[in-house]
């Protein structure tokens, strides 16, 4: 982006994005995955983990709404199952829709490993936020969850993701 144009973003704005470059970098570092799923013990890729979390938020999706709800090729998450699946964390079973088509769901193994690695990361957060006030950590849930709904309704504006 040429510097005229970053002269033209608000300041707050820069900050914002600034912050969330940096909380995206701590979370998605490898370093960072392995040592929660040490943790959590619970052996699984970290391009798994969103996969997982998809399955135990939304129930049971097939692999190409999986793709399209994490905005990633399709490809991508065939081989991801079939690893989860390998392990015993997912399982595919008949679409009640359309039975020649098929969804891929969470196993006892796979709800339990998922809730372990978000034990872990709640842990982590509750660790690092401990000297924020309850007030202070409700704001900050509140403010975090308005952002990230209206950046989805930005992305499924512009067709990044489904609607």
């Amino acid at each position: 982006m040429p510097a005229d144009v970053r002269a033209q973003i608000p300041s707050d704005i820069a900050e914002i994005e600034r912050a969330l470059s940096r909380i995206s970098h701590l979370l998605n570092r490898a370093r960072q995955h392995h040592q929660i799923a040490v943790e959590a013990g619970v052996s699984v890729d970290r391009a798994a983990v969103p996969i997982l979390r998809l399955l135990h938020d939304a129930g049971p999706q097939r692999s190409g709404d999986i793709a399209a709800r994490l905005a990633v090729e399709a490809p991508h998450v065939t081989r991801q199952v079939q690893r989860l699946e390998s392990v015993g964390y997912v399982e595919r079973v008949p679409d009640p829709a359309d039975r020649r088509a098929y969804r891929v769901r969470l196993t006892t193994a796979g709800r339990d490993a998922v809730e372990r690695v978000l034990g872990v990361g709640c842990q982590s957060i509750q660790h690092a936020l401990s000297a924020w006030d309850p007030g202070e950590r409700e704001q900050l849930a509140t403010l975090f969850n308005r952002m990230v709904d209206d950046f989805v309704r930005v992305a499924v504006e512009r067709g990044i993701l489904p609607k």
